[in-house]
């Protein structure tokens, strides 16, 4: 479902930056709508930040988008650093860039790493229903 304060959010960056949080964005919902389990999500803003949210079922964390304002790259996904996701990703993915226990860092000179992204989406909307059938 789509969020006007979401999507004014994405509009208000430079043309680089929108397009690389609206591809993400793309790959957020093409993704959740492809994953069985993921159940409807919900776009919204937390943190004044774009964000993605199962909400029927309540399956997975919350996915946060935004620039990136630190030096690790230029857009950045986020997810609660209460979660094992980052580090389960830097096992799956050790050349990717991570910050801490709750981001992950894409710089838009390189084209984005679709494959991995789509995993690692779908890990996050699922994190909650695989935590408990472990």
């Amino acid at each position: 479902m789509p969020d006007n304060d979401a999507l004014s959010v994405i509009e208000r960056e430079p043309p680089d930056i929108r397009a690389g949080l609206l591809e993400l964005r793309r790959l957020i919902l093409e993704t959740a709508s492809e994953t069985d389990g993921a159940g409807k999500v919900v776009e919204t803003l937390k943190w004044g930040q774009p964000s993605y949210l199962t909400e029927k079922p309540k399956s997975g964390t919350t996915i946060r988008i935004a620039s990136d304002g630190s030096e690790l790259g230029d857009i950045a996904l986020y997810v609660s650093c209460n979660t094992s996701l980052v580090s389960e990703w830097r096992g799956l993915f050790p050349d990717l860039i991570f910050g801490g226990d709750r981001s992950l860092h894409l710089s838009l000179a390189n084209p984005l790493p679709l494959p991995e992204l789509r995993q690692m989406i779908r890990m996050a909307l699922t994190y909650h229903s695989r935590k408990k059938s472990r």
